[in-house]
């Protein structure tokens, strides 16, 4: 994947959009990390210019006000499909979601997902599995009470994903994917253990 104008013009996207998002965790990390370190997963396993924008914005309708529009106007039809694909359902005052309603919706989602989206999805459970056994390995409680939904909705949520990407998904980025899951798996386990103390 070579830069580009576009991808000059996502990465500046990514970053305002972003600007005033934080990892969740004890050290503030700006939200754009995320959003790279998700774009370079992709690369490693992707040459499409259109993958590594989605992978930069695939927050953006989820987690920002930018508009379906604006991003089709911005980055074209195949972007926005891309991010869509891998975006919760927002809530609204007339709808609003539970956490598991948007977990089951993002899965439901992958189902018929791009390749593209399928490869985003990847990476980014990739990167925020690996972040966040790195940043609650010996802090079990911090983990409960910092993300939403039982161990079991946790692990359950993971599991299809996994599973999607196994049956769809034809790219190396799988093989990758199930260790971090492997990985993830593990310290959920040793967090249920150390809840039970």
């Amino acid at each position: 994947m070579l830069y580009s104008y576009r991808v000059e013009q996502a990465i500046r996207a990514a970053t305002i959009l972003h600007r005033d998002q934080v990892r969740k965790g004890v050290v503030p990390i700006p939200y754009s990390t995320h959003l790279i370190a998700v774009a370079l997963i992709v690369a490693d396993y992707s040459k499409s210019e259109d993958a590594f924008i989605g992978a930069l914005l695939h927050d953006t309708l989820e987690d920002t006000d930018y508009t379906e529009d604006e991003l089709r106007q911005d980055f074209g039809d195949k972007v926005l499909s891309i991010v869509k694909a891998v975006s919760e359902p927002r809530d609204t005052e007339e709808e609003p979601h539970t956490w598991q309603e948007r977990k089951k919706a993002y899965a439901k989602q992958l189902k018929t997902a791009p390749e593209e989206a399928l490869l985003i999805a990847a990476a980014d459970k990739i990167h925020n599995m690996r972040t966040t056994v790195e940043e609650y390995f010996t802090d079990h409680k911090r983990f409960m009470k910092d993300f939403g939904g039982s161990i079991e909705e946790r692990a359950l949520m993971y599991q299809d994903i996994s599973n999607t990407l196994n049956n769809r998904l034809q790219n190396d980025i799988v093989g990758e994917f199930n260790h971090v899951y492997t990985e993830y798996k593990n310290f959920i386990l040793d967090v249920e253990k150390s809840l039970k103390k």
